[in-house]
């Protein structure tokens, strides 16, 4: 809380009446400014401290260092108060202690002088003046909270407290106010009642202890003894011979203390059988007469203690004479004292006209016992007949009769004050002040909350349409909301509102005020019924009537929170009425007002006790707006206590962290609260939090709700609420009743198994208390023992229910050990109530407890989430416990969220290990191409032996990727940051998956290999002729030239041309050029296609016989199951078919097909020679797919006739493949081709032209270009893909999915999503090549990677030039072949070229070597301009990988479908173990209608899961089965109920939109569209779908 203004000072005229005594003394001045300085508080007695800068964490919280300068006294017994411990005022500086001792131990002389003289008191402070120093230093409410523990503690409070800066005294009433004391006089003690009540309003007695002048008895001793029992004492008010009681007072003269006796009922310990207030002035009362004025005028008695009575003194008499004084004055002396003068005491009493009984005298044959006995006495006599019962409110006005403040008095609280009585004073009845006060949360918000439960249950559908179900409930909920917004704001909600929208400390007063006059007022009608209820429930026969009064106890209860939740409901309603409502916008401020006071300190109300619900918007704006005032990246750590009701939970919190929850036993916190407390800068990088969130429930098994239905599901929701909420779940046990335990246990452990499943893993303390032996932890070995064998029996009950029968033991739930995992902490009270002082034990056992929560919060292994992801797991837990099925029903947008990031960092690694593999093999191919050539860098030029080794390489390179990768992952699962350990459970599915994804990539990587060792194995026959050819020819032109220069005649380029046809023609006729044979690869084909079906025996052989492979794959492959599936009718229709499985088997045909068409186009793509490990890989790829496949029943007609449609398609292709292969590269053809050149090439040698230019050309053009291009056209196709995979919608599945419905959406055309749901993987991978092409057509960055392989293959040949330079042969061939070797493992330039370029090469090797630089720059040039002007869709063409393909394959998952709606799977990861799919859809979309009508169907699975409904199809054996248990037939697939119940408005809208087309389509009749889906608009149907898939 903020801090309040200080006190105002009196005006001067008032300060002018003021009696000496009490004038302004500059003595004084100066001892409270120094005593202030020593204590290091003059800065808060400027600037009074706040309630919320106390209770912050810091690092003195959980440090035990004593006091060791007067500076840390305040804060030691403030520490030791707020947690309630008694021990709080024995504050003493330890260091001078510790020297004294020192100085004992060093000695070993006996020095009795100076044991004597040693003491130092000018080191102590007496604790009187520490109090009245805090007193001073706080604003109102650290007053109030300090007064109400310190009265707990049963020590004295302030009444009166003294300033001696301004020499005037204030009554403390604010401070008391928040004391409320329970107890029973002799008139209650048989009926076993009690009075409860706010002591400031209780009519008491009170009898008043002050001494004039010195006085040798202690009288606060005198009345600790007075007011303590035989049994037990207590040092109720300090005194001298208490620790530093015997210190010097400097500021506390003139305080007034007060304390109450209160009667417990039993004659026997009882001193005084009625309630009575004891007030204790410290001084004398000749120096502070206002004070003994004041207490003179309030009090029933005084007594006055004395050693010496001057009988002539006027001011004496003037003291003790009766006239102004209301109470009876009683004399007490010391006659043992010195200055005791009986004469003297005679004269005053006769003089004043006291009687005997006025005179207590203490004699020598009185011991204290005796004296304290006779004072009782006559303390008993005067409250027996007293008349005189004051209210402490009633005390105001003799207070400023006096000149007294009172700290009431400021404008702020009596504003507030006024403000809040205009609210509660017009209360007579509760029940009826809160239906018409605050309507809309009666049975209005209960009925909206149980139609919200049933939204999700789904319990009462019974045979309706689920949709239609669900959308009538939505109507039924808009009619109460309706009803809510009918009603208009009542006065007392106006003036609530206007109370709480003040300023800071005016609002904090208005909510005190409100509180407690609202438990004032509701006080009376409570005590009343649970007296009724407590009789009732002696008689288990009173069930009905027990429920009557319950319901009574619920609506006659009326406090703040009430007034909050009449807010939330007023707000959430507003929601409901338009944007440009008057209502809806001039409510929207209320949730930041709440955040304030949450920041402030308050509690907000989670969980809406009577209800059972949350307010979903309310809470979730209201956290958004505390994320909105503090930074967004503030981080808080939740503890939640749990407990059976009354066993001391929220006082547990209260104790622990000064938190004020509601304790009275007549107002049991219903529901949840959370409140925020702040972390100090030392504590904050400890906790690695900004904000502690303390959140406290009602009590599990409570009686309020032991009659109501469904308490045990109530108590269910709200424990897996509050523990997932949790870092730390307090279990709070009560050890006396073990049934109760068992039950919390149950309900305990059933919530940690809940959390274990969705990736949540709060810690967990089990506290039990009012366990008081010091040896409790060792005796209660065996209890703890049991405790864990009973939590190991309601784990695998919990298991069981919740069908995770995994968790057998509780530390499979959660770690946990018996020893560390338990807390024993004694009872509260030190003695019977009411007079008992809180238990030293008990708040030394809190603090340890507290140090250790601080401890386990500080270890937290998760991040700490922000105030937004807190409102998520809100929002999830709260969604998923409306569900009966919370692990199944359970989605967290925060769990999504982490999933997306993992699936998005496997995807990286995953393309990172392909991106290398491929660049892998691009090169081993190349090495492949140029084994057995001059090229070759092996030194082998066995193709067997060099393949082995490759793939012994490729094996190696994998395996190190393998753990690479497996590293990452661990490394990602080890981070600190983010919320990691939400998805842990998915560790073991994604390091399956690296090791499927090897093993995948290893079997590709083998094929590509050994194909291209074929290839180039078939090769080197072809180039063996040839080259044979052209020596052949080469032979023949250089006889020609020899047979032309012989002639002596000058030859014209025509005679030379006819020379050379002569010689060509002859040449070609003398060469042997034997047609190469052309390969029947459709019986290659067949023959592979028998070897792979072997396995499944003769029926298959026969069924292959049947037709030939020729016919095959001509027509649309259509699956027929006559035969196999003549037992089952097939037919669409929604009752019967739901998985269809002639439609099932089409599509996994269909996706098969796709794939093995894609792989088939890639390789006659190369336009290489066949080779069988093709057709072995499609086979192993159709195997793969049909092992994989669970969604269809694979018989072996099916297979047979799907493997001979691909196979006779691919064997077709490859047919053509291979004679086109094998013409491209006939040897007469070859020669033919390079006819001219040879021609030239005679030419130019004939007639000795240089050659160089011309050579230097010629090799540029026809070997180094091709050879070029096609390396940039190799590399491209990775690089395309690694840009696409930057654009946000490649990054993961969830995303990719999202982006081609919003693009569905966005498009507006039926066609689209037609061809969406019926040809799923076409319309993605067209849709993919369009993402491909649009973002190309816009970006230069494809040129941009072009020329970067440009320059890299610009860079190699001229690296490979200069070093073929440098050696020594002159030869061009050698010096061409040098230039080969070094770009043999980067380029392959074909023999055709290479060859035809060496024949008849006489160019000079330097002047070449300059020639093809020049050349090369205008090459390089040419391909530039080529790269930058060539369409992109031309540049997709010659690329060797397929980025659409590689994209697809990448981001479809496993392709798996729902088997209800034929919704894709979303789950990231090859090797997944679960299948789901973000949104679902309606049936009918997916072609089912029902039987009778032929109507589409609108049902959608992900609320069918959660009714009752059946269905059948041929996976059930045409049986009828519950949807709710789908899981027992398709196991691997995870339907989740949507993410909201908005969530599926994508498919609702699209589905209304387009009701009639997919009719039509569909040959159906149109569906019956719900009511409510007709209001859904296309905005709406993007927000569903953002939420859906987690879009921020």
């Amino acid at each position: 809380m903020k801090t309040s203004e200080p006190n105002k000072l009196k005006p001067e005229e008032e300060k002018a009446s003021w009696a000496p005594e009490d004038m302004k003394d500059e003595s004084k001045v100066t001892d409270l400014e120094s005593l202030l300085e020593e204590l290091d508080l003059t800065q808060c007695y400027t600037k009074k401290l706040s309630l919320s800068r106390i209770l912050e964490i810091d690092m003195k919280t959980i440090t035990d260092e004593p006091a060791r300068r007067k500076s840390d006294l305040p804060w030691y017994f403030l520490k030791k108060v707020m947690m309630i411990n008694i021990t709080a005022r024995n504050v003493k500086c330890t260091s001078q202690c510790e020297s004294n001792n020192d100085d004992e131990s060093g000695s070993t002389d006996l020095d009795l002088d100076n044991m004597i003289d040693s003491p130092n008191k000018g080191n102590m402070v007496n604790p009187l003046d520490i109090i009245t120093a805090l007193f001073l230093c706080f604003d109102g409410f650290v007053q109030q909270e300090m007064a109400l523990k310190m009265s707990m503690c049963q020590f004295s409070v302030p009444l009166l407290l003294p300033n001696c800066d301004t020499g005037q005294c204030t009554l403390m009433l604010w401070a008391m106010r928040d004391i409320v004391k329970k107890y029973r006089p002799q008139s209650l003690s048989q009926s076993k009642g009690f009075i409860e009540e706010r002591i400031v309003l209780s009519e008491l007695p009170m009898v008043s202890f002050v001494r004039l002048g010195e006085c040798s008895l202690s009288k606060s001793e005198i009345l600790n003894k007075l007011l303590s029992n035989d049994q037990q004492y207590h040092d109720t008010f300090v005194h001298h011979n208490m620790e530093c009681g015997d210190s010097p007072r400097i500021i506390s003269n003139g305080l007034t203390e007060i304390t109450w006796y209160l009667p417990g009922g039993n004659t026997n310990i009882d001193i005084f059988s009625q309630p009575v207030a004891v007030a204790n002035l410290r001084g004398d009362i000749a120096s502070f007469e206002t004070q003994y004025s004041f207490l003179c005028q309030t009090s029933a008695a005084v007594f006055v203690f004395f050693d010496h009575l001057d009988s002539e003194s006027e001011t004496v008499f003037n003291l003790l004479k009766s006239q102004n004084h209301k109470a009876q004055i009683f004399l007490v002396g010391n006659y043992e004292s010195k200055r005791f003068n009986l004469e003297a005491v005679k004269k005053v009493v006769n003089s004043l006209g006291f009687t005997k009984g006025n005179v207590i005298i203490k004699t020598k044959q009185k011991n204290d016992a005796d004296f304290v006995k006779d004072l009782r006495k006559t303390v008993r006599n005067v409250v027996a007949k007293s008349e005189l019962k004051m209210k402490m409110e009633k005390m105001v006005d003799v207070a400023n009769e006096l000149g007294i403040l009172v700290d009431e008095n400021s404008p702020e609280c009596q504003t507030a004050k006024k403000n809040a009585k205009t609210i509660t004073a017009e209360i007579q009845d509760i029940h009826k002040y809160k239906e018409n006060e605050l309507p809309r949360q009666g049975q209005t918000w209960k009925t909206l909350s149980c139609l919200e439960k049933e939204e999700f249950r789904l319990r009462h559908v019974e045979s309706k349409n689920v949709e239609d179900y669900k959308s009538d409930l939505k109507k039924q909920k808009e009619e109460l909301r309706k009803k809510q917004n009918s009603y208009k704001m009542s006065t007392a909600m106006t003036n609530f509102i206007t109370g709480i929208s003040g300023p800071g400390t005016e609002r904090f007063y208005f909510l005190k005020w409100m509180r407690m006059n609202l438990d004032n007022v509701s006080h009376e009608k409570l005590s009343e019924l649970r007296e009724k209820y407590k009789e009732k429930c002696k008689n288990s026969e009173n069930k009905e009537e027990i429920k009557e009064i319950d319901k009574q106890i619920s609506s006659s209860s009326l406090g703040i929170e009430h007034f909050f939740r009449e807010m939330g409901q007023i707000y959430e309603a507003s929601l409901s009425l338009p944007e440009t409502d008057r209502s809806h916008q001039q409510l929207q401020h209320l949730p930041k007002l709440c955040a304030e006071l949450l920041l402030d300190g308050f509690p907000l109300e989670l969980v809406d006790g009577d209800a059972s619900n949350i307010p979903l918007r309310w809470v979730s704006d209201v956290l958004s707006q505390l994320s909105d005032l503090v930074s967004p990246n503030i981080k808080i750590r939740v503890v939640t206590v749990l407990g059976v009701q009354s066993t001391g939970k929220s006082t547990l919190l209260n104790t622990m962290f000064g938190v004020q929850f509601a304790v009275s036993s007549g107002r049991c916190t219903r529901g949840a609260f959370m409140l925020l407390i702040k972390i100090n800068e030392d504590m904050k990088n400890v906790l690695n939090c900004d904000f502690m969130v303390i959140i406290d429930t009602e009590g599990l098994k409570s009686l309020d709700l032991a009659q109501v239905d469904n308490s045990y599901e109530h108590d269910n929701e709200l424990a897996t609420l509050v523990v997932g909420l949790s870092d730390v779940t307090i279990v709070n046990i009560a050890m006396e009743n073990l049934t109760e335990m068992k039950d919390i246990l149950q309900i305990v452990v059933h919530a940690f198994l809940r959390m274990k499943e969705v990736g949540k893993k709060p810690k967990c303390v089990f506290v039990h208390q009012n366990v008081s032996d010091v040896s409790a932890h060792e005796k209660n070995l065996r209890d703890r023992k049991l405790l864990l064998d009973q939590l190991n029996e309601m784990t695998q009950a919990a298991a069981k229910m919740e069908k995770k029968e995994g968790n057998k033991s509780f530390t499979d739930v959660m770690e946990y050990s018996s020893d560390t995992g338990n807390w024993y902490i004694p009872g509260l009270w030190n003695g019977n109530p009411p007079m008992a002082p809180v238990n030293a034990g008990y708040s030394e056992a809190v603090y340890e407890l507290k140090k250790n929560i601080i401890q386990l919060l500080g270890n937290c292994e998760s991040s700490a989430n922000n105030i937004m992801e807190f409102k998520e797991w809100v929002r999830s837990l709260w969604n998923a416990v409306k569900h009966e099925n919370f692990i199944f029903s359970f989605r967290n947008s925060l769990v999504a969220d982490e999933y997306m990031k993992l699936c998005s960092e496997f995807k990286k690694w995953e393309w990172e290990l392909r991106k290398e593999m491929y660049t892998w093999v691009t090169n081993a191919e190349t090495k492949i191409s140029n084994i057995g050539t001059i090229a070759a860098k092996s030194e082998t030029s066995d193709m067997r032996e060099f393949l082995g080794s490759l793939k012994r390489e490729a094996s190696t390179v994998l395996s190190t990727w393998e753990t690479k990768i497996l590293n990452y992952l661990t490394q990602y699962f080890e981070q600190t940051e983010g919320h990691v350990y939400l998805v842990e459970g998915y560790k073991e599915e994604f390091s399956n998956s690296v090791v499927v994804l090897n093993r995948e990539i290893e079997n590709s990587v083998k094929y590509q290999l050994e194909a291209a060792a074929e290839i180039r194995q078939g090769m080197k026959e072809i180039d063996k002729i040839k080259d044979s050819n052209r020596k052949e020819i080469e032979k023949a032109v250089r006889a020609l030239i020899d047979k032309c220069r012989k002639k002596e005649v000058q030859m014209t380029d025509e005679e030379l041309d006819k020379e050379f046809e002569k010689m060509w023609r002859e040449t070609l006729e003398k060469l042997s050029f034997s047609k190469q044979k052309t390969s029947n690869v459709i019986d290659k084909v067949s023959h592979s296609l028998r070897e792979n079906l072997k396995r499944r025996g003769s029926h298959a052989n026969e069924l292959l016989s049947e037709m030939s492979l020729q016919d095959c794959g001509k027509e649309f492959f259509k699956y027929s199951a006559e035969g196999w599936f003549k037992k089952f009718k097939h037919t669409a229709n929604k009752l019967f078919a739901r998985q269809d499985h002639i439609m099932a088997a089409q599509h996994l045909a269909g996706r098969i097909i796709d794939a093995c068409t894609d792989f088939v186009n890639e390789r006659v793509k190369r336009k290489n020679n066949y080779h069988d490990t093709y057709i072995q890989e499609i086979l192993h790829m159709i195997d793969e797919k049909l092992q994989n496949n669970k969604e269809v029943k694979i018989n072996i007609e099916f297979e047979v006739s799907l493997k001979q449609h691909i196979c006779g398609f691919a064997a077709r292709e490859f047919q053509k493949m291979h004679e086109d292969f094998l013409e491209e590269n006939d040897p007469y053809r070859c020669l033919n081709k390079n006819k001219e050149r040879f021609r030239d090439d005679f030419k130019d040698v004939f007639h000795e032209r240089d050659q160089c230019q011309k050579k230097a050309e010629e090799f540029t053009n026809r070997c180094l270009k091709p050879a070029v291009e096609d390396f940039v056209n190799r590399s491209l196709g990775p690089d395309i893909i690694d840009e696409m995979r930057k654009l946000k919608h490649f990054s993961n599945q969830m995303y990719f999915q999202y982006s081609i419905l919003l693009d569905l959406l966005y498009k507006e055309d039926f066609q689209n999503y037609l061809s969406y749901i019926c040809s799923y993987e076409n319309y993605v991978k067209s849709w993919i090549l369009e993402q491909i092409n649009k973002h190309f057509l816009t970006e230069s960055s494809v040129f941009k990677f072009e020329d970067q392989h440009l320059q890299s293959c610009i860079d190699n040949i001229n690296s490979a030039i200069i070093k073929a330079k440098t050696r020594e042969s002159d030869d061009l061939k050698a010096f061409v072949e040098d230039i080969w070797k070094e770009l043999g493992d980067k380029l392959v330039i074909t023999q055709d070229a290479l060859g035809a370029f060496m024949i008849l090469n006489n160019a000079d090797k330097e002047q070449f070597a300059d020639c093809l630089t020049a050349s090369m720059n205008y090459m390089t040039e040419t391909l530039r301009k080529k790269f930058k002007e060539s369409p992109f869709e031309m540049k997709l063409q010659h690329l060797h990988v397929n980025p659409q393909n590689e994209l697809f394959n990448k981001l479809i998952g496993c392709g798996k479908q729902c088997p209800f709606c034929k919704a894709p799977c979303d789950a990231g990861g090859k090797f997944h173990t679960e299948h789901f799919a973000s949104l679902h859809r309606p049936e009918g979309l997916g072609k089912y209608k029902w039987e009778q009508t032929e109507r589409l169907v609108t049902d959608i699975c992900s609320s069918l899961v959660i009714s009752d409904n059946r269905f059948r199809c041929s996976h059930t054996n045409n049986k009828w089965h519950s949807y709710k248990k789908y899981k027992k037939i398709y196991k691997d697939w995870n339907i989740q109920p949507d993410v909201s119940l908005e969530a599926s408005d994508y498919w609702k809208y699209v589905m209304t939109k387009y009701n009639k087309n997919f009719a039509e389509q569909y040959e159906a009749q149109s569906a019956y569209i719900p009511f409510s889906w007709h209001l859904i608009n296309k905005d709406q149907a993007e927000k569903s779908l953002k939420e859906s898939y987690n879009i921020k």
